[in-house]
């Protein structure tokens, strides 16, 4: 199988990287792309060295099977024919083509045989938030069908990159030898000590890009009528997002069945001791594939909801993960 990343030089494409080996995905051939400016860059895999070679409108991706594009929703835009018109399938980690009747939207606990219908061979991962609610949300649905959905989400530096990564790392350095902090460029205000109830650009009605997205991905995803309700906040955490969850089902149902679903569950693990202050949080949940739940217990303020806290590595599983595991499920059930 010949395997491209588009993006190769950002946080999502390292991962990508690291994720194919540790899961040892079938990769006889692997092409690197970039900008200008990480062209020319060299990467290990495997204990080979590979190049990354300009991104451009040319027939460098004949005979690729998979190409997993991680370089933002313009760029996606702009090559998405040029990347798959001689027949490769793209995994695209943008927001591009999230809400095309004609792209599936795929998180593999939840809708993996969506990913077997692409005519455009476009398979898009979804938002990082969405993709750890719905793998979380899945077998609670199975229990009962859910209505409502509101979360509240703490949200890391490294959903805005690795460049955000640096950044806040940056503002801490700059407070400890100079007092205040100077760089503020890849967010709206100071992170370091702060939140920012702010995650993308505002749309008409007050809620952000990010809180949009939840609404309209989790229906999508989950082939449901569902309404969420999101406010989704920027944290000083370094890796990790984190969200609380209410949720209301159409029929009551309990916190011992919610949480035996849940220990069940794929790609779930369950931290779940109140009593003894035993939950997870995302020091725990950075660097590992699950989501990890905790603090599962009745809403006080509904018969019909529950509420739960979750945490997962949104590099991880809240991208390039859900993207090596669709090819995975592509190259074990695709004829085509």
């Amino acid at each position: 199988m010949r395997v491209a990343i588009v993006g190769a030089s950002g946080a999502v494409g390292q991962e990508l990287l690291r994720i194919l080996a540790e899961r040892d995905f079938p990769v006889d051939d692997l092409v690197l792309f970039g900008s200008a400016r990480s062209a020319g860059r060299k990467y290990n895999f495997k204990g080979k060295d590979y190049e990354v070679r300009l991104l451009q409108h040319n027939d460098d991706f004949k005979g690729v099977d998979i190409a997993f594009t991680s370089a933002g929703g313009d760029t996606s835009e702009v090559f998405a024919e040029t990347i798959t018109k001689h027949g490769a399938i793209m995994i695209d980690n943008s927001s591009a083509f999230r809400m095309c009747d004609d792209v599936p939207l795929v998180v593999p606990e939840v809708n993996a045989e969506d990913a077997l219908n692409c005519p455009r061979r476009i398979i898009a991962n979804p938002n990082c938030t969405t993709i750890m609610m719905v793998v979380v949300m899945k077998p609670i649905e199975r229990l009962s069908h859910i209505r409502k959905i509101h979360i509240a989400s703490y949200q890391s530096a490294s959903g805005a990159g690795a460049a955000a990564m640096q950044e806040l790392e940056q503002q801490y350095k700059e407070l400890v030898e100079e007092g205040r902090v100077k760089t503020i460029n890849k967010f709206s205000h100071q992170l370091a000590y702060n939140v920012i109830p702010q995650i993308d650009k505002m749309t008409p009605n007050d809620y952000t890009k990010e809180e949009m997205k939840m609404f309209n991905e989790t229906r999508k995803i989950m082939h449901s009528d569902v309404r969420t309700s999101a406010t989704c906040v920027r944290i000083s955490s370094l890796r990790s997002h984190s969200e609380s969850v209410w949720f209301e089902t159409e029929e009551p149902i309990s916190v011992e069945s919610i949480r035996k679903a849940l220990a069940a569950a794929p790609g779930v693990t369950l931290v779940d001791d109140p009593q003894h202050y035993v939950y997870p949080m995302p020091l725990d949940s950075a660097g590992k594939d699950d989501i990890y739940v905790g603090r599962v217990r009745k809403d006080l303020a509904d018969d019909n909801s529950n509420t739960l806290w979750l945490t997962g590595d949104q590099i991880r599983k809240g991208a390039a993960l859900n993207a090596v595991q669709i090819a995975e499920y592509l190259n074990t059930h695709r004829k085509d």
